[in-house]
């Protein structure tokens, strides 16, 4: 049996229409137009990025984080493009799963469906405990009443806080030091909680509750959902241009220079931040099966969407950083601070909060519609079991898949602390990007492939590419000089952290630092600086220190990381690189189209940032998909030659 065995789009298109795989033949209903998709597209985008994200982008970036949405836009708008060609061409549920099945074969298919999984899962999982931060915050700040710890977080997160609260208070830190920290809330948690024989009940009822909610939502309809969603995105667009407009008035635009405070390694640090504000738009063709005109409408609701939140990310991005320093923004709820900070215009930080919570609502909501949709069309294929595709005779949803999704967000909540792993999350979606962007290129290059009704704007790439590439290492040249070198030999500057742990047990390395930070010109210290390195480190401004630090004349040992501990952080990068002159090979030789080339080039690249350990979680989801795919996925779809007739 191949392994690359592809399904064709007629095929696809006749089991969408009868049911294929639901026992009772039930299809879903179409009842979605163009702007209920822009809305899902707009309720998906618009979330936690703008209302929380946004801040550590801007602490990371300064002013210059507008360039970096854009950036992330654009590279989302050429994978959009190719989402909105291929459903154009496969209108059904599926997403990426469905296109990679006609592009590349079984086994990729199922690989994306996995890593698509993943995406929704922890997607989901993180979005359901920010709503449930937010709606805390809600109630102990305008609504006086405060939920009990232990109601608020899950177990580990809890047993961890009062782990390290305990060691504090063993090695003698007093309780008033303990509170001024961050774990206290943990500590009385974990004390409060009830307990059964030695167990601590600590779990997020919030975030179990929204995820009930929403579940009971997407299970009993699309016009139902439809309804929910364009209403929250009419209220946090609202809030949002109100943001905006009010913010304005009291924009100090001395706060934008700087403009990159910290440079563009500064600026790209926030990459993580501003791609996760982005990631959900690719939901949007999980829906297709439910469009009243798919062909026409799911590009456009793609495209419209992204267009719109970037022009309003841009925007906020512009009025909370010339509101205030954009040092001070790397809070949990940046508007909510920056109005708060200006005494006229205390009462829109309470309308933020509020809108916050529906923002957040919104998202988990488009989340869970297109989960269950992955699972609807890898089930009709024979790859997941049939449960999986059946389709609820009323309310026409999948809906043994809807409450699969519940549960598969309820429960980790209970137990699972998600900061770990959001950027396993942003790789998942990334690595569908790259395929679907991929799979047009596929399709282009097959001679007669089917092609959908829209397409990718052809633009040949013979000589754009290369330019590009030439374009790309001047750039780097003129504003990253010292990258070239530092990457190959697999070295980077120490930051005043690490440089600090170095010294702390290396006396030598210790006094040449103090003297020469001590004769060097670039920063005048004060006499009660020049007392330790770590004084004197921490007294030099962000954007001088690496000019300070390159410049010392110390050893480069002293200066530097390297070796294998730097090296397997840059094997990402490696892989980004030999890719993208592979991809401008083939351009210069085959003349391919020049959008999905940097679609996919753009998404590697932000995967690349991601960090090897994110990488390796990542292969470890898709090792475990393996052996499920081998295990039962082969041998039960319905492209297995044993199982054509039954």
């Amino acid at each position: 049996m191949s392994l690359f065995r592809k399904k064709s789009i007629d095929v696809i298109l006749a089991q969408a229409a009868a049911g294929d795989a639901d026992a009772e033949k039930h299809g879903l209903t179409k009842t979605l137009g163009v702007r209920d998709l822009t809305a899902f597209g707009i309720a998906a985008i618009i979330g936690a990025g703008i209302f929380s994200t946004i801040g550590k982008a801007s602490a990371m970036g300064g002013p210059g984080v507008i360039l970096l949405f854009v950036a992330t836009a654009i590279a989302c708008g050429f994978a959009a493009l190719a989402y909105a060609e291929f459903a154009s061409l496969v209108p059904v549920s599926g997403s990426a799963y469905t296109y990679s099945y006609v592009a590349f074969g079984e086994l990729f298919a199922w690989i994306i469906g996995w890593a698509l999984i993943l995406e929704y899962a922890i997607g989901n999982i993180t979005v359901a405990i920010s709503w449930s931060d937010y709606f805390t915050s809600l109630c102990d700040g305008a609504l006086h009443w405060h939920i009990p710890d232990w109601l608020t977080m899950d177990y580990l997160t809890a047993k961890t806080g009062f782990e390290s609260v305990s060691k504090q208070l063993a090695d003698g830190a007093t309780m008033e030091a303990v509170k001024a920290g961050g774990d206290y809330s943990k500590y009385l948690a974990w004390s409060n909680a009830p307990t059964l024989g030695g167990f601590h009940f600590v779990f997020d009822a919030p975030a179990i509750g929204i995820t009930i909610l929403i579940t009971w939502l997407v299970y009993r309809g699309m016009r139902e959902t439809r309804t929910a969603s364009n209403i929250m995105v009419a209220l946090k667009l609202a809030v949002v241009v109100l943001v905006i407009i009010v913010g304005s008035a009291y924009v100090d635009t001395s706060n934008w220079s700087p403009f990159l405070p910290n440079g563009v390694g500064g600026l790209l640090s926030g990459i993580s931040a501003v791609f996760f504000a982005y990631i959900g738009f690719d939901a949007i063709s999980t829906t297709a099966e439910e469009c009243k005109n798919p062909q026409r409408d799911m590009p456009r609701g793609i495209i419209y969407s992204i267009i719109i939140c970037t022009v309003l990310y841009v925007l906020v991005a512009l009025v909370i950083t010339g509101m205030v320093n954009y040092s001070e923004l790397n809070v949990g709820d940046p508007l909510a601070y920056v109005f708060d900070k200006i005494k006229d215009v205390q009462w829109l930080s309470r309308i933020i909060a509020v809108s916050a919570i529906v923002a957040v609502a919104s998202v988990l909501l488009v989340f869970q519609l297109g989960q269950p949709r992955i699972w609807l069309a890898m089930s009709r294929d024979g790859l997941l079991p049939k449960a999986f595709s059946r389709i609820h005779p009323r309310y026409r949803t999948p809906s043994f898949a809807t409450i699969i999704t519940g549960f598969m967000v309820a429960v980790p909540a209970l137990f699972l602390d998600m900061n770990i792993v959001i950027d396993a999350c942003s790789l998942g979606t990334l690595f569908a990007f790259v395929l679907v962007c991929a799979g047009i290129l596929k399709l282009e290059m097959t001679p007669g492939a089917p092609r959908g009704k829209f397409k990718v704007p052809r633009i040949p790439s013979r000589f754009f590419a290369p330019t590009i590439l030439v374009i790309a290492v001047i750039l780097i040249m003129v504003y990253i000089p010292n990258w070239p070198g530092d990457f190959v030999r697999a070295r980077q500057l120490r930051n005043a952290e690490t440089m600090t742990e170095y010294v702390k047990d290396n006396s030598t390395a210790a006094a040449a630092l103090q003297t020469a930070l001590t004769q060097q010109a670039t920063v005048t210290f004060s006499d009660s600086a020049k007392m330790a390195p770590a004084t004197m480190l921490a007294a030099i401004p962000a954007d001088k220190y690496e000019t300070v630090i390159r410049n010392l004349a110390v050893d480069d040992s002293v200066k530097y990381e390297s070796g294998w501990h730097v090296f397997k952080h840059l094997i990402p990068v490696w892989l980004f690189l030999f890719i993208s002159l592979w991809m401008v090979y083939i351009c210069i030789v085959k003349n391919i189209s020049l959008i999905p080339v940097l679609g996919l080039t753009s998404c590697l690249y932000m995967m690349s940032q991601l960090g090897w350990k994110n990488w390796l979680l990542f292969m470890g989801w898709l090792v475990i998909g393996l052996i499920i795919y081998f295990g039962y996925s082969r041998r039960h779809s319905k492209l297995n030659p044993a199982n054509q007739n039954v």
